[in-house]
Formats: structure tokens, sequence, C-alpha cells
């Protein structure tokens, strides 16, 4: 056994929770509380009470008093991470075809919360332009090309509590810091069916995007070439279009 295999949760509750979580997976059917805390070791009251914030949490289902389930939390969470795998299996060969095409970065990017996460990257050191945003590197929806797609797919009551919450800071003199203004610029977005970064995350750097779906229609992802503001070329767009719709078939979207 490995080392990495030994580490335990430096937090108690943490620990104790895996261990509810694990022995609820091991059992396809509710289990009483009595079985639980036989099972785990831990005191009935402890369970109860660990598994009662669980149940908040959706994490836990409790189908009937003094029984326990995994919650339907954890599937809709663990499609998440399979979308995300998913989306990077199909989009990395086409990505290599568009590099090879514009000679500049391509992004594959997700939303979490209030950011989009760039998950993959394909790049060469002659693009010209300093890959400053690294796989694993988050940025603002409001300011970058694939934020802005996931934005235009939320109401505007959405978008509003996002600028509220957010403040929508710029980074730049060409960032979109006003809600009136992002709008107009969201409206853009659903009309074109592709979005734009004019210098608004970098100076001196400007992004095209298209989204990518799913087999159920849901947008999971998006696509953008990065480069420098002056190297950026309008027929690119296409290109990029037809990069995500492929992706987008390869994940069963038939839309």
């Amino acid at each position: 056994m490995t080392t990495k295999d030994q580490q335990t949760p430096t937090i108690q509750v943490l620990e104790r929770a895996f261990a509810l979580l694990d022995m609820l997976a091991a059992h396809p059917d509710p289990v009483s509380l009595k079985e639980i805390s036989e099972r785990t070791g831990l005191h009935p009251s402890t369970a109860h009470r660990i598994l009662n914030d669980l149940t908040i949490g959706r994490l836990v289902d409790r189908p009937q008093a003094g029984s326990y389930r995994l919650g339907m939390r954890l599937l809709e969470l663990g499609n998440l991470v399979k979308a995300r795998l998913d989306v990077r299996d199909a989009a990395l060969g086409p990505m290599r075809e568009l590099h090879k095409l514009t000679h500049q970065p391509v992004n594959l990017s997700v939303r979490q919360g209030d950011e989009i996460v760039y998950i993959e990257r394909t790049y060469s050191e002659r693009s010209g332009m300093q890959v400053v945003r690294a796989v694993g590197g988050r940025a603002p929806l409001h300011l970058t090309s694939v934020g802005k797609l996931f934005l235009a797919h939320e109401d505007p009551q959405r978008v509003r509590t996002y600028a509220t919450r957010t403040g929508l800071t710029g980074h730049t003199r060409n960032s979109i810091t006003d809600v009136a203004r992002l709008e107009r610029e969201l409206a853009a977005v659903r009309a074109q069916g592709s979005a734009r970064d004019d210098e608004e995350l970098e100076l001196g750097v400007r992004c095209m995007a298209a989204g990518i779906y799913d087999d159920q229609g849901k947008l999971v992802a998006g696509l953008s070439v990065s480069a420098p503001s002056d190297r950026l070329e309008e027929g690119w767009l296409e290109k990029v279009r037809t990069t995500a719709a492929q992706i987008s078939s390869a994940l069963g979207y038939r839309g």
C-alpha cells in the first residue's frame, strides 16, 4: 500500500462522513440507523447527527424515518465529473486539428460557479503569444468568451444576480463592468451563437468561442481560440464553430 493510500482526513467529522457514505454505497437498499452504527462503529447519536447533515446537503436520502441511502446529489455531481472527462476525451483530437489551422492556442473550458476553468489547451511556442492561463486556471465569466456563452444561457434575473454577486470586477480598460452593457453583449452572443473577448481579460489578447453541448442539449463546455489582438482572423470563427459542433456530435448532441 502506498503512502497516498494510507492518508486519512485530518478533520474527524469528515472521516466519519466518508465512512458513512462508503457504507451506504455498499448497500443498494436503505439501511437502518442501527445497522449503520454497527457496521461503522459509530455511536448511533453520532451517526444520526452526521447523516442528518448529509441529508440536508442531499448527499444522503432518508426514504423513511430511521433508514438511509445515498442521495441524488451524488449522481448530479458524478454526472458533472463524467461530462468534464468525456468532453476532454472527445475534444482533444479536434482541438489539435484546429490548432494546426490557426497556429494559436486552443482552449477547452467548463463553468464552475462564477468562473470558467481551463481543462485542456493545445498550443505551440511559435504561436507568438505567452500562455498566461494554464490548465486548471480560472477566470470570471463576464471577462471571457466562454464565460459569456454560459451567461447567455441564463435568464435575465440570474445574470443580474451574478452581476450583483461579483460586482463585475474588470481586469482591463476593455472589461465589461456594468450590467446594462453585459446584457447587450449577451443578447449579441445569443443572436450569433458565438462569443468574443476583446482584450477584456488580458490586454493584447483576443478570443472567440463556441459552445459544446451534450446528448441532452445542455451547454457543458466552450471551445475558444486565443491570439494576439493583431493576429486574430475573422475566418477562424467558422472553424471554431465547426470544431465545437464536431465535439458536441461526439457527445451525442443532435441539435
